[in-house]
């Protein structure tokens, strides 16, 4: 994620003429990134809005669908950018946007799983460890 940060603010410093470039490869690395952080523990959360987050139904369910439209529109402008652009500078960032849209994809299936691993209406057994959990904050 440090190296898409990077080449977000090259264009700041070394001239505009190759933003197109630049966030290409940012978008590039920020899907790497995304992919990479998916190979997380699904049965463990980070930190306690993550636990609230995918404990609750609701909550749960719209961060799912948020993660999910990110993921069709990411690959599926990107797919139709290819696909319009040809060979302009605009096909520089649709290819950026369909690596983004895959690390995304990966992204939502470790999502999907840590829900259902979390959420307290369908695992019964994690009721009373969140209540213990809740005590001890």
């Amino acid at each position: 994620m440090a190296l898409a940060v990077f080449y977000v603010a090259r264009p700041y410093f070394n001239g505009f003429d190759s933003i197109f470039a630049d966030f290409n490869l940012a978008l590039l690395h920020a899907g790497v990134g995304i992919g990479f952080s998916s190979l997380q523990d699904p049965t463990t959360t980070q930190n306690e809005i993550s636990r609230k987050v995918w404990e609750d139904a609701r909550k749960g369910s719209w961060a799912i669908g948020l993660i999910a439209a990110t993921v069709v529109l990411a690959l599926g402008g990107g797919l139709a950018a290819l696909y319009m652009a040809g060979d302009s500078a605009w096909s520089q960032l649709a290819m950026g946007m369909v690596g983004l849209g895959l690390g995304m994809f990966g992204l939502l299936k470790t999502a999907i799983e840590m829900f259902e691993n979390h959420r307290l209406d369908r695992n019964p057994s994690r009721v009373k460890s969140a209540a213990t959990q809740g005590e001890a904050a």
